[in-house]
């Protein structure tokens, strides 16, 4: 519970203060001294009387009350130390940057969880254990170097990791990027980074704090949480960009469906991204990149200017953009004819606008004010100017300097020459600007910030289903997959369209319901898991003799139970699928279907419950999303139908959350209507 007395202390103790700065105790009381702190300031230390010239005392108990205790001693010394505090001292705030505690090894984790208990009884806000602290307006409490300046404008930095806050903040001030509250939660045993952001989405006021919030996670302890806070602090004019780190899950769920195969926690957490308007970034590189890009003015339309002196740059970036679904259009006309008279000979005005090593500053601006006032069809400019260590660019970057302040159109700055132009970049950064040392890094994290829409209406709309038979039906169920039966039962309830079939364990009987089937059907065995793989699928079966000697070879099968016959549709093959990872809302996939579901993995994800425009931007998404449509003379499917087939599926695991994983593969698709030829449902109730 984060509280005033972290964010604003009047008091602050250090315990394990030293007076060697190579101790964290040390660095932490040298940075708060550093940092201003204006309040009461003491230590305790047993063995000196005075540190860094602060009074030093022998015991807890010794000292006066105290708004905030920070906390460098060994593990074992903390839950009595915080118990005198929290009891006796009046503290209701503590940061512990100790390790040895929950990610150690049992005793540590029992440390933790006396603490938290000791802190939650005075209502008390716990940071950490085993994090680098915090930094407010108010001190810098944190015992790690360099400590950034506060700037109130800046960005907030919510870190799982205190060596990743560290990296962060040191890159990004190489870069112009600026910081303001700087929390590092460590264990996280009482203060997760989504209780912070709740905080801040809470007590946010748009005109007085910073907009920009980075986020480094390990874990994401409560995804519903994260979802609603950073919604709304967007919808508030906050922008968020974040990190999701340890999302790959290798060897960690044995996949026994097509779904369960190509779902990931990478793809949740994507998913819960895309639907807060959070930016996924993957690397501190590309948050840093978006941290800039928040900077500076917001990017309206795809199209963007080129503006270098460097051809082989121009064509990386051109490249990087257009994968991220950016355009580098061609400029042309009179006005582009008068542009290039006033660059030397051998320019190039058509975009990439390339006016050589030997372009001038003035030359720039010029470039500038036509993509500014002449070309319609630019949106945003990047400008990538570096030096060959020749001359000096200073000029240069006084006038992007300028432009930055004046233009409407946003302008991205790549100054990649780190070395030769040194001196001048600082110049360029002491104005207050923020520069880009890459231009793929770049390219990049402007399509991801471009393509990130905002946050989703918590008010979704979703189409009716039959909820009494979808319970009554899971509520009969034991844990596992669904029986066939069942599944039509479900697949109906939810008004989900599906192929008529027959299932028959007696060769008899189903040769007998055969009579009144037209032919050619696909015969299935009904038992293993992976069909496919069983050989377990027969197409093409043309009368009855055959069917008679299929359905004999299909139940020699392991595992076979009965035999199911469908009508052998023709169409475009589609999947949709469910997966539910622990604590987060089911992840609805869809993709192609068939036997490229596993080989392509051209599926999107969004988590339900799902719009009308999440479904449509799923589907439109698809790299296949062509084929949909009809490509090459070849027919598509109905793309309206299977929106409303993908709402249907988040319908029925709002109704039945105890669905854990399902597969519709695949569905056959055609222009007229989309039918589920397969489908597995897998439940779990305990």
């Amino acid at each position: 519970m984060v509280n005033k007395q972290l964010l604003q202390p009047e008091s602050i103790v250090v315990i394990g203060g030293s007076n060697d700065i190579k101790k964290p105790g040390g660095n932490m009381l040298r940075n708060i001294l550093a940092g201003g702190f204006d309040g009461g300031l003491t230590v305790v230390n047993p063995k000196e009387e005075r540190v860094q010239g602060i009074k030093s005392y022998s015991t807890v108990e010794e000292i006066p009350n105290a708004d905030l205790a920070i906390l460098a001693i060994a593990a074992k010394y903390c839950p009595a130390t915080i118990k005198t505090l929290a009891e006796e001292k009046n503290t209701k705030a503590f940061i512990i940057i100790s390790a040895g505690f929950g990610e150690g090894d049992e005793q540590g984790k029992k440390w933790e969880d006396e603490i938290r208990e000791t802190v939650n009884s005075v209502n008390g806000c716990l940071i950490g254990p085993n994090c680098i602290g915090v930094i407010t307006e108010k001190y810098k409490g944190v015992f790690t170097a360099p400590v950034p300046p506060f700037n109130p404008k800046g960005c907030d930095l919510i870190s799982g990791s205190g060596a990743t806050a560290v990296f962060i903040m040191e890159a990004g001030m190489a870069l112009g990027v600026t910081f303001a509250y700087v929390f590092s939660t460590g264990n996280a045993a009482q203060t997760t980074v989504e209780d912070i952001l709740e905080y801040m989405d809470l007590n946010f006021d748009p005109e007085k704090d910073p907009l920009i919030k980075l986020l480094y996670l390990e874990t994401v302890s409560n995804p519903k949480k994260l979802l609603k806070h950073a919604s709304s602090l967007i919808k508030k004019g906050a922008k968020i960009a974040a990190i999701k780190a340890g999302s790959t899950e290798e060897g960690s769920r044995a996949a026994t469906s097509h779904t369960g195969a190509i779902a990931s926690s990478d793809m949740t957490v994507r998913a819960l991204f895309h639907k807060a308007g959070i930016v996924y970034c993957s690397s501190r590189e590309q948050l840093l990149s978006v941290a800039a890009i928040f900077n500076y003015r917001k990017l309206k339309g795809k199209n963007i200017a080129i503006i270098t002196h460097a051809g082989g740059s121009a064509v990386m970036l051109a490249d990087q953009l257009s994968k991220g679904g950016l355009k580098v259009p061609e400029i042309s006309g009179p006005d582009a004819e008068k542009l290039k008279s006033f660059l030397y000979p051998g320019s190039s005005i058509a975009n990439p606008i390339d006016f050589l090593a030997t372009g001038t500053a003035e030359q720039l601006g010029i470039i500038i004010d036509y993509c500014e006032h002449k070309f319609d069809n630019i949106d945003a400019m990047v400008v990538v100017f570096g030096s060959a260590g020749l001359f000096n660019v200073e000029n240069v970057y006084n006038v992007l300097s300028v432009k930055l302040e004046i233009c409407n159109k946003p302008i991205f700055p790549v100054l990649p020459s780190v070395v030769n132009a040194q001196n001048e970049i600082q110049s360029f950064l002491r104005k207050g600007h923020i520069h880009f040392p890459d231009e793929v890094v770049l390219g990049k994290a402007l399509a991801q910030v471009f393509n990130t829409p905002a946050p989703q209406s918590q008010e979704i709309s979703l189409p009716k289903i039959d909820s009494e038979k979808i319970r009554k039906v899971i509520d009969s169920a034991s844990d596992g997959y669904l029986s066939p039966s069942q599944t039509v039962e479900i697949l109906d309830a939810a008004g989900i369209p599906r192929v008529h079939e027959i299932v028959e364990s007696s060769k008899k009987n189903l040769l007998k319901a055969l009579e009144n089937i037209s032919f050619p059907v696909v015969m299935k065995v009904v038992g293993p898991l992976h069909k496919s793989d069983a050989q377990g699928v027969i197409l093409n079966i043309a009368n009855q003799e055959e069917a008679g000697e299929t359905f004999d070879s299909l139940m020699k099968i392991k595992e076979a139970k009965a035999v199911m016959v469908q009508p052998q549709l023709a169409g475009l093959e589609l999947f949709v699928g469910v997966m539910k990872e622990p604590g987060f809302n089911h992840t609805i996939l869809c993709g192609l279907g068939g036997i490229f579901i596993e080989v392509l993995q051209d599926v999107s994800a969004g988590l339900s419950p799902i719009s009308k425009n999440e479904a449509t931007e799923m589907v439109q998404s698809l790299r296949g999303y062509k084929l949909i449509q009809g490509a090459r003379g070849q027919k598509g499917a109905n793309e309206a139908i299977f929106i409303e087939i993908i709402q249907r599926l988040s319908a029925l695991v709002e109704a039945a959350p105890e669905i854990v994983e399902m597969d519709i593969n695949p569905l056959i698709g055609t222009q007229e209507s989309i039918i589920a030829v397969d489908a597995r449902i897998k439940v779990q109730k305990t």
